[in-house]
C-alpha cells in the first residue's frame, strides 16, 4: 500500500516537522512493515509554469516532424513575453494548456534546461511530459494537456503537486484494514496520540424500496449489497488533477472519470466499487454461483470459463462480473465518443454504483483459481469492513454529483444478511500475562478502545470488535493489540536460564567440530536445497539397484525436476563446484554438512496430527516411525590447485589422497579410527577410490568412500577434469567414537625419533603396514608419518618401499635409545608377521 504524506495529512494532523522518514519509524514502532520512504520530486527544481500554446510552426526539413512553439508563460521567465520553444510531440494544439519548464530548471535525471539553438532555431525552455516530471508512465507517451481553467503563469510544481513524500507499506494477511488510507491514518492517529477524521463518517441515506433491484442467491458468499444510482453525468467530464495526481501517487493508472472515482474511494475507504454503465444492464443485478461452463469478458478483455464455486454478478443475461475480482466488459463504463461531424460527445451518462461485500475464502480462490490477482480482490480476501459498504457508496455518490455534474436518484438498495456484533471474552490481565509487564487495566482499556473496540467490564472485559478488524478473534488477538502499542522496544529482554547439565548433544558437537576442521582446512561451504531428481543419480553412474535411487519423492515439489529428498550430498555439491568453476573459480574445494533421506522397508503414509489438541505421543511415535532414516553426513569436493604455485615453489593440484585426506581430518574430529581400504564404488574411478570403515561394537563398519570421480562422471557433469569427492556418515563416525574427543598430553621430556623403510608387495595398502605398525609399538609411540614411498629397481619388480618416521616420547622420563630401538623392532616384527614386511637393506 502506497501512502501519500500530504493524502494522509488530511485525516490525522500530523506535526509539520515530520517527514516521511519520522512517521515511517513511528508506524513501524506501531508494527507496521513501511518498507520504503520515496521522495517524490527529489530531482526536482524550477522554474515551472503553465503556458498557454500561442502559435505552432512546422518545420519539415528535418528527418522527423518538428514543431517551433510559442508559449504564453505570464510573468514566470520575468518578462511577460512569450516563450519560444521546440518540440517534437504531437499531442497538443493552439489554445492548450501545457506545463513549460524554464530555463535553469532541473528535471528528474539531473536533466538541466537551458537556453540552446536547435533545429535552426533557439529554444528558450521545455514542454513537459508527466514521465519527464517524475509522475509515472503515461501509456500515450506525450505531453501534458491541462485543463483550461488553469491561470497563465501559475506554479506547475504547485498544481501538479510534484513535492510530496510516499510511504510503501508491506501490508501483512492479518492486518487488510491498512490497505487503505483510512486504516493507515487510524494506526497514525493511535502512534502520535491525535484525533482521527474518519472519512467514512458520512450522512448515508436510509435504503428503501425505489433503489436499483438486487437479487442475492447466496447470502453466505454475499452478505451485503449496496447500490446506488447517479444519472445526469456529463460525459466529458474528466478527472482533475488532484485526483489523478493521487492515483499516481498510489500507483494506480488513472483512466476515466467514473473509474477513478471508484477507484479512489477504494483507497480512502478500504471498500472496493464496481460501476455499472445502466443502460447496459438487463433487468435485475444478482449474486450467485456461476455454473460449471459459464463463460465471461472481463475488463481485461479476457474469456474467462467459470467453475461453479466462482461468484459471480449477473443480470437477465448472464454474467457480468466475477464478484470481488473483475468486471464484465459488456457492462463497463463507456470511453466518451466525439461525433466528427456534429462535435457532439457520447457516452456513460447513467451508473450504477456497487458497494458489496463478499467472503473472503470464496474470493482469495477465485482470484487464484483464475491467476487474476485485483486490487479488489487483495482487500476482499484479506476481510474488508462490511459495514463500510453503504459509506463508500455516498462517497461515490458524492464525488460523481460534484465533479461530473450527475444527480443522484433518491432510491438506495441495501440488501444484507442479519450479522451480530462479535465479542471477546477477556481477563483485564490477560496482556500482562503475556507480556510479562504489568500494564493494568486502564491501559488495556484505552488502548482497546483506540483500536475501535467496545470495551466493558471491570475483572473480566467484554470487548466488542470493530467490523474491520476480522483478525482479532481471541484474547491473545487483544493481547497482541495492547503489546505492539505500548512498544515492543518496551519489553523485558530476559535470556532463558537452561537447566544445568543442558547444552548441544554430542551429535551436534561433531557437527560443528567437523564444520570448523574442514574450514580451517580450507574449505568453503556451499549449502544446497536438498533436493534432486533421477537425472541427476543418472549422471552420477549409479547401478538400477544401488539403495541411494531409492528416493522419497515430495507431493508437492518446488521444482518438477527435482521431486525427491536427496540420498547423496555430491550431486549438490558437484553442481556448486560446476556452477563456480563456469565463473572463473577454478582453484576450489568446498564442503557441506547436513542430513541426507534413505527409506528403508516398505513406504508408510503418515496421520495427519490434530490441530485442536497436543498430539498424543502414540501419534507423534506414529509420524516418527512413517519418517524415513535421516543420516547426517559430510561431504568434500575438489578441483583445481589444491596448492598455488609462487615465489616459494611450485604448486601442485587436487587429487584423490586429498579427499582421503578430509576423511581423516574428519575421523579424527570424530574421535574415531578411519581404516581405509582400495574399493570400487561408483561415482569414483575404479582404480582411485577408497572405502571408508570403523569398528562399532568390534564390527567393520562402511563409513563412506572417496578418491578421484570417474571420468565418465567428470563428463556428464561438466566438471573440471580429475575432480574429487569424498563423503562419510558422521552417525557412523561417532558411534565408533570411544567418547569425547581427549586433548594431548604434553610431556616435559625429549622425543625419540626412529626412521624404518619397509619393503612390501606393491598390492598391501600402506594403511595396512601403518596400523601394524602402530599396534606393535605400544604405548610409547607418540606419532608415526608415511614420508616416503619408492618403487623401482633397488627394491624389485612388484615390490614398494614405505619409509615410516616413528616418534617415541614417555610422559615420565627420557626414553633410552635401547627403549626406543626395542620398540621399533617391536612395530616392525608385527608388521612383517601381518603384511610379510622386510626391512629394506635387510
Amino acid at each position: 500500500m502506497r501512502v501519500p504524506l500530504s493524502w494522509l495529512r488530511e485525516y490525522v494532523d500530523l506535526p509539520a516537522t515530520e517527514t516521511g522518514r519520522d512517521v515511517q519509524a513511528t508506524l513501524i514502532s506501531a508494527g507496521l512493515e513501511v518498507e520504503t520512504v520515496e521522495r517524490l520530486g527529489a530531482g526536482l527544481t524550477g522554474p515551472l509554469a503553465v503556458g498557454k500554446v500561442l502559435t505552432i510552426e512546422e518545420l519539415t526539413e528535418f528527418k522527423k516532424p518538428i514543431r517551433f512553439c510559442t508559449v504564453d508563460v505570464g510573468t514566470a521567465n520575468g518578462t511577460g513575453e512569450p516563450q519560444e520553444i521546440i518540440c517534437g510531440a504531437r499531442n497538443f494544439a493552439v489554445g492548450d494548456k501545457v506545463v513549460v519548464a524554464l530555463p535553469g530548471a532541473v528535471l528528474p535525471g539531473d536533466f538541466r534546461i537551458a537556453e540552446r539553438k536547435t533545429y535552426g532555431r533557439v529554444s528558450r525552455g521545455m514542454i513537459c511530459s508527466s514521465e519527464e516530471l517524475g509522475m509515472g508512465e503515461d501509456p500515450n507517451h506525450g505531453i501534458i494537456v491541462l485543463p483550461p481553467e488553469h491561470e497563465v503563469g501559475l506554479d506547475a510544481t504547485v498544481l501538479l503537486e510534484l513535492y510530496d513524500e510516499v510511504l510503501d507499506i508491506a501490508v501483512t494477511p492479518d492486518r487488510g484494514y491498512c490497505l487503505s488510507m483510512r486504516g493507515v491514518a487510524r494506526e497514525a492517529a493511535i502512534a502520535y496520540g491525535l484525533p482521527l477524521r474518519d472519512p467514512a463518517l458520512l450522512d448515508v441515506p436510509a435504503p428503501n424500496a425505489y433503489g436499483y433491484p438486487v437479487r442475492i442467491a447466496d447470502p453466505i458468499g454475499c452478505d451485503r449489497f449496496t447500490a446506488r444510482t447517479v444519472v445526469g453525468l456529463d460525459p466529458e467530464a474528466r478527472s482533475p488533477i488532484w485526483l489523478q495526481r493521487r492515483l499516481q501517487k498510489a500507483g494506480m493508472r488513472p483512466i476515466s472519470l467514473a473509474v477513478d472515482i471508484t477507484n479512489y474511494v477504494m483507497l480512502e475507504l478500504g471498500q472496493p466499487l464496481h460501476a455499472y454503465d445502466r443502460t447496459r444492464i438487463d433487468g435485475p443485478i444478482g449474486v450467485r454461483r456461476a455454473e460449471a461452463g459459464e463463460k465471461i469478458t472481463t475488463l481485461d478483455g479476457a474469456v474467462r470459463v467459470l467453475d461453479a464455486a466462482d461468484l459471480v454478478i449477473t443480470d437477465d443475461s448472464g454474467p457480468i462480473g466475477i464478484a470481488g475480482v473483475m468486471g464484465g466488459a459488456n457492462t463497463e463504463i463507456a470511453d466518451p465518443v466525439t461525433d466528427p461531424e456534429t462535435g457532439a460527445v457520447t457516452g456513460t451518462t447513467e451508473v450504477v454504483v456497487e458497494a458489496a461485500h463478499f467472503d473472503a475464502i470464496s474470493i482469495a480462490r477465485t482470484a487464484r483459481r483464475h491467476k487474476l490477482s485485483s486490487e479488489a480482490s487483495k482487500r476482499f480476501e484479506r476481510g474488508a469492513d462490511p459495514q463500510a459498504a453503504a459509506a463508500a457508496a455516498q462517497r461515490c455518490v458524492d464525488l460523481l454529483v460534484l465533479l461530473a455534474g450527475g444527480t443522484a436518484e433518491a432510491g438506495v438498495t441495501e440488501v444484507a444478511a442479519p450479522s451480530a456484533p462479535r465479542t471477546i471474552t477477556l481477563p483485564a490481565n490477560h496482556p500482562d500475562k503475556v507480556a510479562g509487564v504489568a500494564y493494568g487495566r486502564e491501559t488495556v482499556v484505552r488502548r482497546l478502545q483506540e483500536v475501535g473496540c467496545d470495551v466493558y467490564g471491570q475483572d473480566e472485559l467484554i470487548v466488542t470488535v470493530p467490523s474491520w478488524r476480522p483478525d482479532l478473534n481471541e484474547p491473545n488477538d487483544l493481547a497482541e493489540e495492547v503489546i505492539r502499542l505500548e512498544g515492543y522496544e518496551n519489553l523485558p529482554s530476559t535470556l532463558p536460564k537452561p537447566p544445568a547439565g543442558r547444552g548441544l548433544t554430542e551429535r551436534q558437537r561433531v557437527h560443528r567440530r567437523v564444520g570448523r576442521a574442514l574450514a580451517g582446512a580450507g574449505y568453503v561451504e556451499a549449502l544446497n536445497y536438498p533436493f534432486l531428481g533421477q537425472q541427476a543419480l543418472d549422471q552420477l553412474g549409479l547401478d538400477a539397484d544401488d539403495a541411494r535411487r531409492r528416493v522419497v519423492t515430495l507431493v508437492n515439489p518446488l521444482s518438477d525436476e527435482e521431486p525427491a529428498l536427496r540420498t547423496t550430498l555430491l550431486p549438490g555439491l558437484l553442481a556448486a563446484l560446476r556452477r563456480n568453476d563456469s565463473r572463473g573459480s577454478h582453484d576450489l574445494a568446498l564442503f557441506e554438512t547436513g542430513l541426507v533421506f534413505r527409506p528403508e522397508g516398505e513406504p508408510k503414509v503418515a496421520v495427519r496430527l490434530p490441530v485442536d489438541r497436543r498430539p498424543t505421543g502414540e501419534e507423534i511415535a506414529g509420524v516418527n516411525a512413517a519418517l524415513p532414516r535421516q543420516p547426517r553426513r559430510a561431504a568434500v569436493v575438489l578441483a583445481g590447485a589444491r596448492e598455488q604455485a609462487g615465489w616459494w615453489g611450485k604448486g601442485r593440484p587436487s587429487d584423490w589422497a586429498d579427499a582421503i585426506q578430509a576423511a581423516r581430518l574428519i575421523a579424527a574430529e570424530a574421535g574415531a579410527e578411519l581404516i581405509i581400504s582400495a574399493d570400487q564404488h561408483a561415482p569414483w574411478h575404479p582404480g582411485r577410490c577408497a572405502a571408508f570403515h570403523v569398528e562399532v561394537d568390534g564390527v567393520a563398519t562402511l563409513a563412506g568412500h572417496g578418491g578421484e570421480l570417474h571420468p565418465r562422471v567428470v563428463k556428464a557433469l561438466g566438471l573440471p577434469a580429475r575432480s574429487c569427492a569424498m563423503e562419510l556418515d558422521l552417525d557412523v563416525l561417532e558411534a565408533a567414537s570411544e567418547g569425547p574427543v581427549k586433548a594431548p598430553r604434553i610431556s616435559s621430556f625429549p622425543v625419540a625419533t626412529q626412521d624404518v623403510a619397509l619393503v612390501v608387495d606393491a598390492s598391501v595398502p600402506s594403511a595396512d603396514v601403518e596400523r601394524y605398525l602402530t599396534e606393535g609399538a605400544g604405548e610409547l609411540l607418540e606419532s608415526i608419518r608415511l614420508f616416503d614411498v619408492y618403487t623401482g629397481d633397488q627394491v624389485g619388480a612388484g615390490k614398494k618401499s614405505l619409509a615410516y618416521a616413528l616418534r617415541f616420547r614417555a610422559a615420565d622420563r627420557t626414553l633410552t635409545v635401547e627403549e626406543a630401538t626395542a620398540a621399533r623392532d617391536a612395530a616392525v616384527a608385527l608388521a612383517a608377521e601381518h603384511t610379510g614386511a622386510a626391512l629394506r637393506g635387510a
